[in-house]
């Protein structure tokens, strides 16, 4: 396995087709109907990825094997009312054949360096009610 690395245009037809792929995860969960009509990255995902990585307030991070892109995570800097900074994770997606050898547990650590260099206090993440793996994933990732 590859640490992950700040995404890049080139990467755009791949973060696009797996941002589908984890939408068609989470919509068949517990409260995946909801998570998809509100908080899912809406299409065309080619735009509003591509949108992503051109603010300095937010960063796209793929995860690789052997050079391929397998997963990803996207985070936005949020200016809370009393002027902190909050970083929330908005996507956070690895493959199925890819997940257990470290690839989210790279994305998350590439995610935490963004955030603590732009100041943040913290790092907000959702997941879904019983999403079981998702939930213990954040707890071992702080």
């Amino acid at each position: 396995m590859e640490p992950a690395r700040a995404a890049n245009p080139s990467d755009l037809p791949v973060l696009a087709k797996l941002a589908r792929d984890l939408r068609a995860e989470m919509s068949n969960q517990r409260g995946g109907a909801l998570w998809t009509t509100r908080e899912a990255r809406p299409e065309p995902h080619e735009d509003t990825l591509a949108s992503l990585l051109l603010r300095d307030d937010a960063e796209i991070v793929v995860g690789t094997i052997d050079g391929s892109v397998v997963g990803f995570g996207t985070v936005e800097i949020e200016t809370l009312r009393d002027g902190t900074r909050l970083g929330v994770i908005g996507d956070l997606f690895v493959e199925s054949g890819a997940r257990a050898v470290g690839v989210g547990e790279s994305i998350a650590d590439e995610i935490i360096g963004f955030c603590t260099a732009a100041g943040c206090v913290g790092i907000d993440a959702y997941a879904l009610p019983g999403a079981r793996t998702a939930k213990n994933f954040f707890e071992r990732s702080g």
